[in-house]
């Protein structure tokens, strides 16, 4: 199986960088492409891709599902990101190889389940993305981080303290875990969001892959 979703060129006409968005449980590739135009004045020479998940969604037939959930059970959840890793994983490479990029010139960006997937991959890769941005997301088995890590890019959690799908506990522990394998982490609570985006979000979001692709976030340290 292949993956494929709706993308945007970059704006300056000159691909020297991709960023590929991952959606949530029941969403789909249009939702997050919908994100790049706020970053592209960024990040002009930026292309954005927004990969559709690999299966219809079990709880909204119109979206798309990376893998079925139906609790927070962490088994499950290990088992989903397993199971769909290899499908993400190659599309990387593929929309790579497409702009004539190498895995340095990759950033990713996930959403809730995606955030699972892009952290789950990224920090799997050979060579590792220029930094990991995931929004009301969690980590994915991290018991098996210390054993599976293969890369270390700088990560940005940012999380509704109101958030009734995915409690922002969720992004704390991530946060820590990532911490104690050795990754530069930054985190963000936005005080009154619920299971979604605010602008004051998409800011920081903007400025860190900004940064990641400029090369001004090594060594920087777990911050609040």
């Amino acid at each position: 199986m292949t993956l494929s979703g709706p993308g945007v060129a970059a704006a300056s006409g000159r691909t020297k960088q991709l960023v590929i968005l991952c959606h949530g449980y029941g969403s789909d590739g249009d939702d997050l492409i919908s994100l790049a135009p706020y970053w592209q004045r960024l990040m002009p020479d930026a292309a954005f891709v927004a990969p559709n998940a690999p299966a219809r969604c079990d709880g909204n037939p119109m979206g798309y599902q990376w893998f079925p959930i139906s609790r927070l059970d962490p088994s499950e959840i290990e088992r989903g990101v397993d199971a769909a890793a290899p499908l993400l994983d190659r599309f990387i490479d593929d929309q790579l190889k497409l702009r004539g990029l190498d895995g340095s010139q990759l950033a990713l960006v996930g959403f809730s389940q995606g955030t699972m997937m892009a952290l789950h991959v990224g920090l799997r890769r050979e060579i590792a993305p220029v930094g990991i941005l995931g929004y009301s997301g969690a980590l994915a088995a991290p018991e098996r981080l210390a054993a599976d890590l293969r890369c270390r890019p700088p990560v940005l959690m940012v999380h509704g303290d109101i958030d009734d799908m995915l409690p922002v506990s969720r992004m704390h522990q991530a946060v820590q875990a990532l911490g104690e394998a050795g990754l530069s982490v930054q985190w963000h609570v936005s005080r009154g969001l619920g299971h979604s985006i605010d602008q004051t979000g998409l800011d920081l979001g903007g400025r860190f892959l900004a940064d990641a692709f400029a090369g001004r976030l090594a060594g920087a340290a777990v911050t609040g």
